[in-house]
């Protein structure tokens, strides 16, 4: 497993429950600005092997990036298990979204990389 792999991995891992981050986001927590699509590999390959929360990562605009009958259901349900306001357009509000630490090599996030309830996805 590379590095990148390992910090993404750790990204997506540090999510809370009853938050949302963005594949963008996670990206660059991980010291990847150009990252996104390489976090929905990890995901895609390896969150049961790694346990990871793939539920509580979207698109940056909120949205849910799994079609219906792919596992958008699955996904909404698990999320609004956790308190997650997940409307019938599958759109989640800023509010839910947190954003993680930038990545050791200090590779900072377009705005603050500090966590807060406000951030909005939308930059």
């Amino acid at each position: 497993m590379t590095e990148s792999t390992l910090r993404i991995i750790n990204a997506i891992k540090a999510v809370p429950p009853g938050r949302v981050s963005s594949y963008r986001d996670i990206g660059f927590a991980a010291g990847l600005p150009q990252g996104a699509r390489q976090v929905a590999r990890i995901l895609h390959s390896m969150s049961r092997s790694q346990n990871l929360p793939w539920h509580r990562i979207v698109r940056s605009d909120g949205t849910i990036a799994l079609p219906p009958g792919d596992g958008r259901e699955l996904q909404i349900a698990l999320l609004r298990s956790e308190g997650v306001e997940v409307p019938e357009t599958g759109r989640i509000a800023p509010h839910w979204f947190w954003a993680p630490a930038p990545a050791p090599e200090g590779l900072s996030l377009r705005d603050s990389a500090t966590p807060s309830r406000d951030r909005s996805p939308l930059r």
